[in-house]
């Protein structure tokens, strides 16, 4: 290593800590892929916070840079086709992304299928304990009454349904799950995983399971997506926003559905 004077090296530190804080995300056309949002630079927590005892049971509090007021706060529940080994990580692009437009984050881990617990109810139960446990924080500088619960592909599911009359808005999420249960991919397979039976066998349950539309949801639906496609959804007139993108560009801060996700935001929580 060169031998800088000490000076100049905590200035370079200083710089190294200051980028990595504030990662750039240049622009990308539409339909990235998973390894795309997973090979980009994020930030970090503030700090995480514990809802049970099991060790997926935690949510990160990220927070934007200091402004004059309160900043609105976004409590986000990732994706995965919620299996356990796909894990919170994966979201920190989308929170720092966030935190860079100027929301603070309430990221929520949660016990996925593969895990105790995990599954139809106890999935959907930690989405809801975690957003009284940041009900109980109550968190300084965060205006808890400009929230927005949002989620993506099996997150905006969870999303969506513990939402209640919080506004909500549902990145390619699953939403008809026994129609999706009946599809032949891996993660509609997951969907069978995590109901714990199949749509005939447990018609009554995936009904409770399937979130209906409210007036403050709003669906994010990408034409490109392979993943969650059209016909696997519940769309409403009014309820449902298509674009040209992808299943992973809504968590991609570089893409053009991401600027489309601000935008929903904006309008549900200003």
């Amino acid at each position: 290593m060169p031998n800088f004077p000490a000076q100049v090296l905590l200035m370079l530190l200083s710089t190294a800590a200051a980028a990595q804080q504030s990662p750039v995300y240049p622009a990308v056309p539409a339909d990235v892929s998973f390894e795309a949002v997973l090979e980009l630079p994020v930030g970090t927590p503030e700090s995480r916070h514990t809802y049970g005892e099991a060790s997926s049971q935690f949510a990160e509090l990220w927070l934007p840079p200091a402004t004059d007021g309160e900043a609105a706060v976004v409590a986000f529940v990732h994706g995965g086709c919620w299996l356990r080994e796909y894990s919170i990580e994966h979201s920190h692009a989308l929170a720092t992304g966030l935190n860079q437009a100027g929301y603070a984050v309430w990221n929520i881990e949660y016990r996925r299928v593969g895990e105790t617990g995990g599954g139809w109810p106890g999935s959907l139960e930690d989405i809801r304990t975690a957003l009284a446990q940041l009900q109980s924080l109550d968190p300084p500088g965060v205006d808890l009454d400009r929230l927005v619960l949002a989620g993506h592909s099996a997150g905006g599911h969870l999303a969506l349904l513990a939402a209640d009359t919080t506004p909500a808005v549902g990145l390619a999420p699953i939403i008809d799950i026994a129609d999706y249960a009946q599809g032949s991919g891996s993660c509609n397979a997951a969907a069978v995983q995590f109901m714990g039976a199949e749509p005939v066998a447990a018609a009554a349950q995936y009904r409770v399971a399937t979130p209906l539309p409210g007036p403050n949801g709003r669906v994010l639906m990408g034409t490109r997506d392979t993943i969650v496609p059209a016909r696997d959804q519940y769309l409403p007139a009014g309820y449902a926003h298509w674009s040209d993108a992808g299943h992973f560009d809504w968590i991609h801060p570089g893409t053009p559905a991401w600027q489309e996700f601000l935008g929903q935001l904006h309008v549900l929580q200003p």
